[in-house]
């Protein structure tokens, strides 16, 4: 008896330590919006700065205005995509775990599909490593909240026919 004891004590304590999530609290959802409809802007004026005209590079290092203006929007795209992706919702519960798996493993699919079928058909590297960083969010930020949407309409759908 005090070995089932036991081992159900094992067992509970390992459900509990799967359980936990390593996601940003709430509010980190609208400084990730923040930081991509900051990025949208910049990225759409970038060609009246003169950054994407390609006769204008004469230093192509790493410490070069073209690479630290491309390195500092993407990663600010990056992180916001992140905080936004990976932040916890108001009620976070088994379902939205659920849901939030499915579309990480369905972002990563669409990611390798799209990286496989890239590396046949081109051969520009920063346009490759550009959609490898960011599709993979964008695509389970859209699934995640489109599934999340389709829950909540279903259960209010259910509410009113009881």
């Amino acid at each position: 008896m005090t070995f089932v004891k036991f081992v159900l004590h094992l067992v509970n304590q390992t459900l509990q330590i799967m359980k936990t999530r390593f996601l940003f609290p709430y509010w980190c959802r609208y400084l990730g919006y923040a930081l991509v409809l900051a990025h949208i802007p910049v990225m759409l004026l970038r060609k009246m700065i003169g950054f994407d005209i390609p006769g204008n590079r004469i230093d192509n290092g790493l410490l070069s205005p073209h690479h630290l203006f491309f390195m500092t929007t993407t990663l600010l795209m990056a992180v916001g995509l992140f905080l936004a992706a990976f932040s916890k919702e108001k009620i976070e519960d088994e379902q939205i775990s659920q849901l939030r798996l499915d579309s990480l493993q369905w972002a990563i699919y669409v990611n390798y599909i799209l990286l496989i079928v890239s590396l046949i058909l081109t051969s520009d590297t920063e346009h490759i490593l550009f959609l490898n960083l960011l599709i993979p969010l964008v695509f389970f930020i859209i699934r995640f909240q489109w599934k999340i949407f389709q829950n909540n309409r279903l259960l209010k759908r259910d509410g009113d026919l009881r």
